[in-house]
């Protein structure tokens, strides 16, 4: 039986103790867009919010601050960039996260990814390329440094392909 919360603990909630209000947490609350199923969007997506994609995409979307997450039945055609990126359903086009990658046991990335962390769940499909990034900014400050001759062919590195950046690391 659902009974409503411990009326001492929620007063600054609810003024009516007989009343069942949710319980809310301390922290913000995170605000979701969702973009339903029937629509179709072909064209720049950004915004300041999270958003959840269960429609069909194409072009770029830009959440740099907050999660990007493709339903079941999203199928984007697009370039994705956003502090974090969950699949679920079908994703064709780059994708760059500030944070991490989540690819579900149901979903499938088809492109380039940039991310600090990614994490592939069995039975996920991923055809592309990876490049992770270091998560602090110390190691680029003080690679120059301790090199000590030229700061210069440190700079290029972090450019180049991943590849590249091994090879001239071991160089």
């Amino acid at each position: 039986m659902l009974q409503p919360p411990d009326s001492s603990k929620n007063s600054q909630l609810s003024s009516n103790p007989n009343s069942y209000t949710p319980v809310k947490t301390a922290s913000s609350p995170m605000e979701q867009a969702t973009i339903g199923r029937s629509l179709i969007i072909k064209g720049e997506v950004s915004g300041s919010e999270s958003l959840f994609i269960d429609s069909k995409i194409e072009g770029t979307i830009h959440i740099t601050d907050n999660r990007i997450t493709v339903g079941r039945n999203g199928q984007v055609k697009a370039s994705i960039s956003a502090r974090e990126v969950v699949i679920m359903g079908k994703v064709h086009g780059n994708v760059q996260c500030t944070d991490r990658l989540d690819l579900r046991g149901e979903g499938s990335l088809t492109g380039d990814v940039i991310t600090q962390r990614i994490s592939v769940e069995d039975g996920a499909v991923f055809k592309g390329s990876i490049e992770v990034r270091a998560v602090d900014t110390k190691n680029v400050k003080t690679q120059p440094q301790a090199q000590g001759k030229s700061p210069e062919p440190a700079k290029p590195s972090s450019t180049e392909q991943p590849k590249a950046a091994a090879a001239a690391a071991g160089a």
